[in-house]
């Protein structure tokens, strides 16, 4: 709660003031927040520019209203959400990161099947859902039990935080659920993967805004400088 009153405190100062506000969220889910573009992290979060493409924040523009709204209201989203809270608080876990990977992965499509046969709504393969099922999920055969919400949920999440807690970051972990676990340590770091890039992009960007829009205080941490 400190850390939201220090950016409201934050904010109302640089609003007041005509002042900028520049902002990332990192790998290991830090927000951070200062009055002035400190490396090529940070873009631009209150101030003049705002509305520009190439300097906006994800989910400061009109356009990711749209999408955060779509987020709140689709029914598909709604019928799942006490899960991903579920799956969220057993895993130690944002919700707001499981329903960024969900969005970009299957638009919420529960029966979406990828070219490369990942099912469901975290596009996991059936050799990834035997690794990570339960002795009871494996009595069911990998492709039905992806088709199920509640199920598709629980494997990807123990997935997810299991990548988080080998690679100690969550771009590295979204790196290795796109990529792969050895293309990550092959190249110690993010693969020069364009797809994979892309993808870490979107689930980050999205993950922000969708803790902007829940006060930023469900960011695992917070710094102001």
């Amino acid at each position: 709660m400190k850390h939201a009153l220090a950016l409201a405190a934050f904010l109302a100062c640089a609003g007041a003031q005509g002042a900028s506000l520049w902002g990332f969220v990192d790998g290991e889910g830090t927000a951070h927040f200062a009055a002035r573009e400190r490396d090529s992290r940070y873009r631009l979060v209150l101030g003049d520019g705002v509305s520009d493409p190439n300097t906006r924040v994800f989910g400061k523009a009109d356009d990711a209203g749209a999408m955060l709204t779509w987020l709140e209201i689709a029914p598909e989203v709604r019928s799942v959400s006490p899960l991903l809270r579920d799956a969220a608080r057993r895993h130690g876990i944002d919700a707001e990161l499981l329903t960024a990977l969900i969005a970009v992965e299957s638009g919420f499509n529960a029966q979406a099947v990828s070219p490369r046969g990942a099912v469901g709504l975290m596009q996991i393969t059936a050799e990834t859902a035997d690794r990570y099922a339960t002795d009871a999920e494996r009595r069911v055969p990998a492709l039905q039990r992806l088709r199920d919400a509640p199920t598709n949920i629980a494997t990807g999440a123990r997935m997810l935080a299991d990548l988080i807690r080998r690679f100690g970051r969550i771009d590295l972990a979204l790196a290795a659920w796109n990529a792969g676990e050895g293309n990550v340590r092959r190249y110690h770091g993010l693969p020069p993967i364009d797809e994979t890039h892309a993808h870490v992009r979107m689930v980050l960007e999205l993950y922000w805004a969708l803790l902007q829009n829940s006060q930023a205080r469900h960011a695992l941490r917070m710094t102001l400088q």
